[in-house]
């Protein structure tokens, strides 16, 4: 583990422009401990990276931007 913390990944879908990219990444960058939000669009994958960070949380910040984490 670095001084950054660790990276969590997660598969987001329903995303199609850079409108999606940018709620997805203001929503999950407000969860306590995120450090970095850094979204994938042709892949709808998402890189969370930060401290103690509460995957709920993530996952909750996703629903409120209008996505859904997939497993």
């Amino acid at each position: 583990m670095t001084s950054s913390g660790s990276t969590l990944e997660y598969v987001v879908t329903g995303m199609t422009c850079a409108h999606c990219v940018a709620s997805v990444t203001e929503e999950v960058s407000e969860v306590a401990g995120v450090t970095g939000v850094d979204v994938d669009l042709p892949s709808g994958r998402v890189a969370v990276r930060g401290e103690g960070v509460d995957e709920e949380a993530v996952v909750a910040a996703v629903a409120e931007a209008g996505y859904k984490v997939i497993d």
